[in-house]
């Protein structure tokens, strides 16, 4: 027996149609992927520099107890002056004074694209060449 389809019952999508939406899905992940991207380096950079600006805080803080700017991270990192470090990003402190005159400090996300540095009391994050 043969059997007669009718084609104004069929329901489906055809292959072209397939392709179609494919090809668009491509196209959008071609552009969105690259964007996440730059977005989640934006984001390590960001860890860094505020990982920069809170450890300045804490050495401004251990240097209203001790009168002197503190030249060891994990001692400002104990919690008793506010610096809780975030996970992958490192500091290090390049130059810190026991004559009150200041402190220098390096900080990057292992993830990140750029390094900044913070020079104190009271300067401001830059970018390292």
């Amino acid at each position: 027996m043969i059997t007669k389809f009718n084609s104004s019952n069929e329901k489906g999508f055809t292959l072209i149609e397939l392709m179609i939406v494919i090809a668009i899905i491509g196209i959008l992940a071609a552009i969105a992927i690259p964007q996440f991207s730059a977005y989640r380096a934006r984001s390590y950079n960001s860890a860094a520099q505020s990982d920069l600006r809170n450890a300045a805080t804490a050495q401004e803080a251990y240097f209203v107890d001790a009168n002197t700017y503190c030249t060891d991270t994990t001692r400002i990192s104990s919690g008793s002056w506010g610096y809780f470090p975030t996970p992958n990003v490192t500091l290090d402190i390049i130059a810190a004074s026991t004559s009150n005159q200041g402190y220098a400090m390096h900080a990057w996300h292992g993830s990140g694209n750029n390094s900044y540095f913070l020079i104190g009391p009271g300067g401001s994050i830059a970018q390292m060449p």
